[in-house]
C-alpha cells in the first residue's frame, strides 16, 4: 500500500483548486517548457498511487516538474512550490480515497473520477479562424492523462514488473493494457459530447467505453499492489571460498590456514 501522501482526511478540490494548479503550471512552464500540464500530472499522481512501492516526492518530483533538490526551480518562490503541494496532497488523499471506497459503478459519487479535458469538444465549440490556430495535433479524450499513467509505469519499471502468480501477472497485463489502450488517438465517429450537450459531438462510443475500462483498470491495479505487498529483496550470502582455496585476502595463504580458521 503506498503511504506518502497524509492519511487525514483533506478537502475535495474544486474547479477553482485545479484552475489554479494550471496557473501555477502555465506559470512553472515559463521557466522550463517541458512542464506537463495538469492532465499528465493527473495520470502520474494515479500511477503513484497505485505503485507497489511508496515512491517519496524527492524522487519523481525532479522527474515531473524539474526540481532540484534544495532549490526552488522551476517554481518562482517558496510559497508557489508550497501552494502547488498543498494542492497536490490533497488531491493524491482524495484519489486514494476514491480508489479505496467500495463503488458498484463509475456513476457513484465516490467514485475515481480522471480530471481530463474534452479538448477536441472544446475546440469544436469555437470559431472556424480560432479553431485553425490550434492546428491538427489535438490530444484524444482522456488521451493525456493515460499518457501521465505510463510515464510513471515506464519510468518505475521494477515496481511495476510482472509479479511470479501467473494470474496476477496476467491482471496486471490485462489493467495495463486498457490504460495503453487510451494513449492511442481515437479514431472512430464522434458522437458523444462527455461533458454535456452544449457542445459538439467529439468523442466516439468505443472510446468512452474504453475510458470506462481504464478507470477500473486503476481500481485493479491498486488492489493487486495492495493484496501483493511491496518487493521483498532476497539477501544471498556471499559464497565462500573452499577451505584449500587461495583466501579472499590476498595473503597468499590457503582459506583454511588464513580467515577460514577463524
Amino acid at each position: 500500500m503506498n503511504t506518502t501522501a497524509p492519511t487525514q482526511p483533506q478537502s475535495a478540490l474544486a474547479p477553482e483548486d485545479f484552475d489554479e494548479l494550471d496557473a501555477i503550471l502555465d506559470d512553472l512552464r515559463r521557466r522550463d517548457d517541458e512542464v506537463p500540464q495538469w492532465e499528465f500530472c493527473e495520470g502520474v499522481l494515479a500511477a503513484l498511487v497505485c505503485s507497489r512501492r511508496p515512491i517519496p516526492p524527492e524522487e519523481y518530483l525532479p522527474l515531473l516538474l524539474g526540481t532540484v533538490e534544495g532549490e526552488l526551480a522551476p517554481f518562482a518562490d517558496v510559497a508557489q512550490r508550497e501552494r502547488f503541494l498543498a494542492l497536490w496532497t490533497r488531491r493524491w488523499q482524495e484519489v486514494v480515497t476514491a480508489l479505496d471506497a467500495e463503488v458498484e459503478n463509475l456513476e457513484d459519487e465516490a467514485a475515481y473520477q480522471p480530471e481530463v479535458m474534452d479538448v477536441r469538444g472544446a475546440l469544436a465549440a469555437l470559431p472556424a479562424e480560432e479553431q485553425a490556430a490550434f492546428g491538427e495535433e489535438v490530444p484524444a479524450f482522456a488521451q493525456v492523462w493515460a499518457l501521465g499513467f505510463m510515464f510513471a509505469v515506464e519510468n518505475w519499471p521494477e515496481d511495476w514488473a510482472a509479479p511470479r502468480d501467473k494470474e496476477a501477472a496476467q491482471w496486471l497485463d490485462d489493467a495495463l493494457e486498457s490504460v495503453v489502450a487510451m494513449t492511442e488517438d481515437d479514431t472512430g465517429v464522434a458522437e458523444i459530447s462527455p461533458f454535456g450537450d452544449d457542445t459538439p459531438p467529439s468523442v466516439s462510443v468505443e472510446r468512452l467505453n474504453n475510458f470506462g475500462d481504464a478507470i477500473w483498470a486503476v481500481y485493479d491495479l491498486r488492489e493487486l499492489w495492495r493484496s501483493i505487498g511491496p518487493r521483498v529483496e532476497t539477501v544471498r550470502k556471499q559464497a565462500e571460498p573452499g577451505r584449500n582455496d587461495l583466501c579472499y585476502c590476498g595473503s597468499g595463504k590457503k582459506y583454511k590456514k588464513c580467515h577460514g580458521a577463524t
